[in-house]
């Protein structure tokens, strides 16, 4: 059953499914979408995953969704939700396998014209250092106890082994350390599958991209971003430690949900109570994957200034490389919120959602009290990419979250079938954009007409109100996972 017909319009850029809907829903469903947008998302049932969510036990407001909504495991890619930190659940489908995906932009002193007839050589250089696909292994050989201290630590870890900077940390989501962190929490198997993947871009939708920046509005010039200046954008996550966390808390809590007493629209949807041991022990994990996430993506920073030091013969330094923002997608986190006029403790979903606090709030520390946070949302390969900030509208409107990309406009196989990689890469080639990829059917999987337009999906979230562009950046060369 489609949901569109039931929706109604609230405004331009907002559409309400209302309780009743569906059978269980606790709270209405809200879309951040313009008519079209939320056609594709009805084509794809997760319109319909939107008000399977609002049936979750303690969750607060209303399932919310993102313009770039598409189909996902139980919760849509694009989803929000809230649930009461006392009362409500926590599902390890709303967070996602992909845990503390993310994506962060290292700014350069360089201009486009310094750089343009060195690219290919910087992009081949960056091919060659940067480990990526499916199950590689990285660089660093680290063992438990040094895993256990890096998913503790979160990123100031790698800092103090020299890998990234000390000023890096203030850039960076939660300083770089997500708290709760448990190591205990975390599996055998899971720490197999993560130890020899710290630096590595991994496969699918991963990608370094090296951008211009093609337009800057205000208060671009305070956050260091200028017109024809180059930057580097990386989006990876937690790779196999990640994914095998995720399977684990959807067996375990899958295994004591007739204890629970739930019963819920989709199985996808497994959770525990917040206080419960399962609840708890899934936040202590998840915490380590989002600090392996965060510590995995700081490393292949360390690798991408490496190799400018080694074209440009000048060190990252003096190449002004500093991180603007690093921002995770998938996470579960305790957040403080005003709903209906007084403040609750809340664990906010983000699924292929991102963060975007004013400058007011605390967690976005001095840096960006003036701006707001930063908001990276990635284009789709050929087309550009945007900075936003975020805004107290989004506060109100959406537990202080918006959009992450554009999000998927057809499946990978799909994908596959419509798109010849080798034609792919000819036709990016002839917009002058370099692209490295060892796969060329994964490569056809991550097509631009894979994805939605995603100028039309910031466009809606800034007419929502949810964030507000500040730069657009134009793709020079990229580097596929």
């Amino acid at each position: 059953m489609g949901f569109l017909d039931t929706m109604e319009m609230v405004d331009d850029f907002t559409w309400e499914i209302p309780v009743g809907a569906r059978d269980g829903m606790l709270v209405p469903g809200v879309v951040f979408a313009d008519r079209e947008l939320l056609e594709k998302a009805d084509r794809d049932n997760a319109l319909q995953q939107v008000a399977n969510v609002a049936c979750l036990p303690g969750i607060v407001g209303a399932s919310m969704a993102m313009p770039d909504i598409h189909w996902g495991y139980g919760f849509p890619i694009g989803g929000v939700a809230a649930t009461d930190r006392e009362e409500g659940v926590v599902s390890p489908g709303g967070v996602g396998y992909d845990i503390s995906c993310g994506v962060r932009l290292l700014k350069t002193g360089l201009a486009h014209t310094e750089v343009k007839g060195r690219l290919r050589e910087v992009i081949d250089l960056l091919n060659a250092s940067v480990p990526k696909g499916l199950g590689t292994r990285g660089r660093l050989r680290l063992e438990r106890r040094e895993m256990e201290r890096l998913m503790r630590d979160g990123a100031a870890e790698l800092v103090a082994r020299g890998i990234g900077w000390e000023e890096d940390l203030e850039a960076m989501e939660e300083g770089g350390c997500y708290p709760g962190a448990d190591p205990a929490k975390v599996s055998d198997r899971a720490f197999a599958r993560g130890r020899d993947q710290v630096g590595t871009l991994g496969s699918g939708n991963h990608f370094l991209e090296i951008q211009v920046v093609d337009e800057a509005r205000p208060p671009a010039e305070k956050m260091g971003l200028f017109p024809g200046q180059v930057v580097v954008m990386a989006h990876s996550g937690s790779r196999g430690l990640g994914h095998q966390v995720c399977s684990d808390y959807i067996e375990t809590m899958g295994a004591a949900l007739g204890r629970f007493g739930y019963s819920l629209p989709d199985r996808q949807l497994v959770c525990a109570p917040v206080r419960s041991r399962e609840g708890q022990d899934y936040l202590g994990a998840m915490a380590c994957a989002a600090n392996f996430a965060m510590c995995n993506r700081e490393a292949i920073t360390h690798w991408v200034r490496e190799c400018f030091e080694k074209v440009f013969k000048a060190g990252a330094r003096e190449l002004g490389m500093e991180l603007l923002y690093d921002v995770s997608h998938n996470l579960a986190k305790a957040e403080r919120h005003e709903v209906a006029g007084g403040a609750r403790e809340l664990i906010v979903h983000r699924k292929g959602a991102t963060r975007a606090f004013p400058g007011s709030r605390p967690e976005v520390g001095r840096r960006f009290a003036e701006t707001g946070q930063p908001v990276i949302i990635p284009g789709d390969m050929g087309t550009c990419s945007y900075v936003l900030v975020g805004s107290e509208e989004a506060l109100r409107k959406s537990f202080g979250s918006t959009c992450h990309g554009a999000g998927r406009a057809m499946s990978r196989k799909a994908a596959r079938k419509q798109v010849r990689g080798e034609e792919l890469l000819g036709r990016l080639e002839k917009k002058g954009i370099m692209v490295r990829a060892d796969r060329l059917a994964g490569l056809a999987e991550e097509a631009p007409e894979a994805y939605k337009d995603v100028g039309e999906v910031v466009r809606v979230c800034e007419g929502a109100g949810l964030s507000r562009v500040v730069a657009r950046l134009r793709p020079l060369a990229v580097m596929k996972g």
